[in-house]
């Protein structure tokens, strides 16, 4: 038996954190940790030790972790932030520093949750700032950066309201039929697939740097799954 990969997951309190968090006791050899600020609730079932820190003093945790891989599905938005500038410390200066830590830690795989259309040259403050956090994360040359840009997600957030999204989640099943070729990238997105999608990149053993829109993801995500099914069979078996 091989010892779990640790993975450590950080951003844990977000819609994408929490899923993998509830997702965790359906994979088989991972050891997942958590580090956020604040506490949060764990689903029934979910075995994890969570670590409670100010981001200060993260990357410190990080380098006594030691873990195999790292998920960052840090992110807020400009209202929740207060400032462009508070905005900016979380979605590209925390970032940035997470992966340094992970570059000196030695961490085997670091996965990056960012958005679809992220651009370090956009006009939109939030692609811009997303598009400059992947540049930033690309230039320390990482054993494994996976990226995941996802569009729309599709789930429940908690103590997080953001209307136009509910307003999408709605309308995304019948607008998503419209999108495609090209434009198949804005397809809205399970949580629950973003997440298994992180996983999977996060036990990844060949070195690289991927950059995966809709269409990766979900293939992504069907390897991951058919995978895991085997497994279960041939240990029922």
């Amino acid at each position: 038996m091989s010892d779990p990969r640790r993975i450590l997951l950080v951003g844990a309190t977000g819609l994408i954190g929490r899923t993998i968090i509830a997702r965790s006791p359906d994979i088989g050899g991972i050891s997942l940790q958590g580090l956020a600020r604040r506490e949060i609730p764990f689903p029934p079932g979910v075995r994890m030790e969570l670590v409670l820190a100010k981001s200060d003093e993260w990357p410190g945790i990080i380098t006594q972790l030691e873990p195999d891989a790292i998920i960052s599905a840090l992110g807020t938005t400009r209202k929740k932030a207060g400032s462009d500038e508070a905005f900016r410390e979380v979605d590209h200066d925390l970032v940035l520093e997470v992966g340094k830590a992970a570059k000196a830690a030695g961490v085997k795989n670091f996965v990056q949750v960012s958005s679809v259309g992220a651009d370090p040259f956009s006009r939109n403050a939030y692609l811009k700032v997303k598009g400059e956090a992947e540049k930033d994360l690309r230039a320390l040359k990482l054993r494994r950066l996976d990226i995941l840009r996802p569009s729309l997600l599709r789930g429940q957030r908690q103590n997080d309201l953001r209307p136009l999204e509910k307003l999408g989640q709605v309308a995304a099943p019948l607008g998503d039929l419209f999108l495609q070729g090209s434009k198949a990238k804005y397809r809205s997105i399970k949580a629950i697939d973003v997440a298994d999608a992180a996983l999977a990149c996060a036990m990844q053993k060949a070195g690289g740097q991927f950059v995966h829109e809709h269409d990766s993801i979900m293939r992504l995500i069907r390897d991951f799954r058919r995978t895991l099914a085997e497994k279960v069979a041939t240990q029922s078996g």
